[in-house]
């Protein structure tokens, strides 16, 4: 894995309370951004990255920003080049079409919880508070945590706390949950917390955050997203455009690299006797991904798991 060098030597995240984005001049450099192009924040969040990407547009450039998450839009700055567009990033082709664009330039996805939703105790995301056991980054949504912690069977939260959270024991806490809800309410953060409380194992503060990751990646459908997002990037790319895509979870960052280097998210087993011939359509710019360099480490230690990985549209 290499470590980038640009997060020492030119950190600059035109950040706000909402969010500091990460590697946010790994991510600019990547998309390699033409001055009149047409570019696409999947997840604009507090807008740091997409601050940086109007920076290098000139006025016939233009931005198009993507958040499921109605609060993001208090962000947007006074800017006519950029549109706001207040849906999730795997209606990418729909909306764009809906405003007579058919191919873009660059396409940036930062798939971090912003910092704004882990710090606010009523959206349900962050263990440090209590609040409604919620996670939904589109409140217009019905599924909740709470609605997942009382409705799932047994297979279903095992399932999702294993992959989704990497939970050690996710047999013995999808069982002990099936068997406790009967009788202990789990609408709060604190009431879920105690429910689980006596099969937390290790670390309770790491324990938990994998739990509430696996809910939360649950409650948003978001490994569902990202494979409907990336299927559409071949064709809104120009050729010689770009994608670049942040992520911040082991099942993310794999699907992103099969993805870009076979057009599948299924790893493809070599096997000689037989022969599948795949049309390269992206062209892998990132050999290995890129991770935050130490002085954005020191700055923002959310940044410590991220991956940045790049590919261009082929030119034929």
């Amino acid at each position: 894995m290499s470590t980038s060098t640009n997060s020492d030597l030119n950190f600059s995240p035109l950040a706000n309370d909402y969010h500091v984005p990460v590697m946010f001049q790994e991510a600019l450099d990547g998309l390699s951004i033409k001055p009149n192009g047409i570019y696409v924040d999947c997840t604009f969040g507090g807008g740091g990255h997409s601050r940086g990407i109007l920076s290098r547009l000139n006025e016939q450039g233009k931005l198009f920003a993507f958040d499921q998450d109605a609060d993001a839009k208090q962000n947007l700055p006074n800017d006519s080049r950029i549109v706001f567009v207040p849906a999730n990033f795997k209606h990418l082709q729909r909306f764009l079409r809906l405003n007579h664009v058919t191919k873009v330039d660059g396409i940036l996805a930062d798939l971090g919880v912003s910092s704004y939703q882990f710090d606010e105790g009523d959206r349900g995301f962050s263990i440090r508070f209590d609040g409604p056991l919620d996670m939904r980054m589109d409140r217009r949504q019905a599924l909740s945590a709470a609605d997942i912690i009382e409705k799932y069977t047994e297979q279903q939260l095992h399932k999702l706390f294993e992959q989704y959270g990497e939970v050690t024991n996710s047999i013995t806490l999808a069982k002990h949950i099936v068997h406790q809800r009967k009788q202990l309410p789990a609408k709060t953060i604190q009431q879920f917390k105690a429910l689980i409380s006596a099969v937390v194992k290790g670390n309770p503060n790491k324990y938990l955050a994998q739990v509430f990751q696996a809910l939360r990646m649950e409650v948003n459908d978001e490994m569902g997203a990202l494979k409907e997002m990336l299927e559409q990037v071949p064709a809104l790319l120009n050729p010689g455009g770009r994608v670049a895509i942040i992520t911040f979870h082991s099942i993310e960052d794999r699907l992103v690299k099969n993805f870009f280097k076979q057009g599948t998210f299924e790893e493809l087993q070599d096997n000689p006797l037989i022969s599948v011939e795949r049309e390269k359509i992206l062209k892998i710019i990132t050999k290995k991904p890129m991770v935050a360099g130490a002085n954005e480490l020191k700055i923002n230690k959310r940044s410590r798991s991220a991956k940045l990985r790049v590919a261009e549209r082929e030119s034929y």
